[in-house]
């Protein structure tokens, strides 16, 4: 289990000598360790039998009304039916919608939740067996690179773009083996998009050929049907 120590309180007023000191714990650091890699091992012992998955991401704030609300049910429930579990960030928002879109015809619904100061409870569609929380960003991400076979993402905010980003990059430095990515909603995507290529293609800090690693749709079926064409040619297995 992971140690229940927490870290030394770091005050403003403290000197500075005692927060440098506080800072560079090397006691801290190695309690710490233990409390990361147990979240390793309760995700790589029991994410193995969610079997091949899809991650997806959207924003937390976007409730039932919202017109993504029920395209990302819609599409989980397309996604579960094809015999895929569903992994989100177990929030609320889209999040929540994928959940329900899943568990609702009877598929593995899996929410990877983390521990934030203004974050809601997971939320209610996820399986209790596939319910995870973690306390740190870069684990919970660890296992959505390393369990999903393809990675959808709805309208959201810096956390989803963090993992947008962050799957573009591993795909095109070959760290991870590579699978397609869909970004839904275009009248959403399509300034980011545009954006990336007056700025950054432009001053050639990325490749034309970057944009080859997402397909930009508003059609759910065109989502679905990638998603089993990638698995048909590629063995479904984990990414690293």
């Amino acid at each position: 289990m992971a140690n229940k120590h927490t870290s030394p309180t770091r005050k403003n007023t403290a000197p500075l000598s005692t927060m440098s000191d506080q800072l560079h714990s090397h006691e801290w650091d190695a309690w710490r360790l233990f409390r990361i890699l147990s979240e390793f091992v309760d995700g790589f012992e029991n994410m193995l039998s969610l079997g091949p998955s899809v991650a997806i991401f959207g924003g937390s704030q976007a409730l039932g009304d919202n017109p993504y609300y029920q395209q990302a049910a819609v599409l989980a429930s397309k996604i579960a039916k094809k015999g895929f579990g569903v992994i989100t960030g177990g929030g609320p928002g889209l999040m929540e919608a994928a959940n329900e879109g899943a568990q609702a015809v009877g598929g593995k619904s899996c929410g990877l939740c983390i521990d934030l100061p203004t974050e809601e409870k997971p939320n209610p569609f996820i399986d209790q067996k596939y319910l995870f929380k973690f306390r740190y960003f870069f684990v919970r991400k660890v296992m959505f690179v390393r369990y999903a076979q393809a990675f959808v993402v709805f309208p959201g905010g810096f956390g989803t773009l963090d993992e947008l980003f962050e799957a573009l990059t591993l795909i095109k430095t070959k760290k991870i083996s590579p699978f397609p990515v869909f970004m839904v909603g275009k009248a959403f995507w399509s300034g980011l998009l545009d954006w990336l290529k007056t700025s950054p293609l432009k001053d050639r800090y990325i490749d034309p050929a970057d944009f080859e690693l997402i397909t930009l749709t508003d059609n759910l079926d065109e989502v679905v049907d990638g998603i089993i064409r990638h698995c048909g040619t590629s063995p479904i297995r984990e990414n690293f």
